[in-house]
């Protein structure tokens, strides 16, 4: 493992140097034959990239299924800024068809906060009648017995997303198990890459200790692994992206890994597709 490691780290500045190209093909549909898992030099990637869709919160729903499909991504979890939280179940249903007819699986919904019993109740509504299979959250605390009734009642999976530094319930991955380890084991995480190196937490050891609760987590680099760090383009921060893919290739992780790009609210495009062109450069070489 340490030969792969160096091997790609040598390997950097040629990543950096090709992800244009990669996204460029992505624009006119040549990324479309993907298959279902990412491809790796090895063939035992077993996880999907997708798009968490927080990156394309100034454009509505059927331009950011547009903006994910040129990014050659096949997955999204929808933020309410693209389905209202108080969309009917009709509505809900329609906004899945429409991800359908784009080929992009709605896999989930988030990140969606919970802070009294009803936000529970309409989330895992919400969630069932879009067919998401797992709602990124942030649950209150005292709310936590009755997301475990609702995810045992419908089966949908709850990741917890943590905040980093100034997030005074789940500022780490760690933070989220102590409180939800008594609970049903499909409340489990959502990782936030950039938010847990910015409070100085390793990412890749994360996912070993935590890989049995790991249901979802957000990919990003950061311009500095402290609370002032900045999302950036992947492969032009400082967090080591190979580390934690490899980790991801350790531990068998077979779930989503999106991209949450936080940067260029107005023109994400140009950022996400270089980042897609990083990582799946990385992972080839795995």
């Amino acid at each position: 493992m340490t030969m792969i490691m160096q091997q790609i780290r040598r390997s950097r500045r040629f990543f950096l140097q090709t992800a244009v190209s990669v996204p460029f093909f992505a624009g006119i549909g040549a990324v479309a034959s993907e298959t279902k898992s990412e491809i790796s030099k090895s063939g035992a990637i077993r996880f999907q990239l997708g798009l968490a869709s927080y990156t394309t919160r100034k454009f509505d729903r059927t331009q950011t299924l547009e903006i994910c499909r040129r990014a050659g991504l096949k997955n999204i979890c929808l933020k309410d800024f693209h389905l209202k939280l108080t969309s009917t179940d009709e509505e809900c249903a329609a906004a899945a068809q429409e991800c359908q007819r784009a080929g992009i699986n709605l896999y989930g919904g988030g990140v969606i906060y919970m802070k009294k019993p009803e936000d529970v109740e309409n989330a895992f509504r919400y969630a069932k009648a879009c067919g998401m299979s797992t709602i990124v959250g942030v649950p209150d605390p005292s709310v936590l017995p009755l997301v475990e009734k609702q995810v045992q009642a419908t089966g949908i999976y709850v990741a917890i997303h943590n905040h980093g530094p100034g997030d005074k319930i789940y500022p780490t991955p760690e933070s989220i198990i102590d409180k939800i380890k008594t609970f049903d084991k499909r409340i489990g995480l959502c990782v936030d890459v950039g938010h847990t190196a910015r409070i100085g937490v390793d990412v890749a050891e994360t996912f070993r200790k935590y890989k049995d609760r790991l249901f979802d987590c957000h990919i990003k680099d950061e311009t500095e692994a402290t609370p002032k760090g900045q999302t950036c383009i992947c492969g032009r921060g400082v967090l080591d992206i190979p580390g934690y893919l490899v980790a991801l290739k350790e531990i068998g992780y077979d779930r989503i890994v999106s991209f949450e790009y936080e940067a260029d609210e107005k023109d994400p495009l140009p950022g996400l597709m270089e980042s897609v062109g990083y990582i799946r450069g990385v992972i080839r070489m795995l």
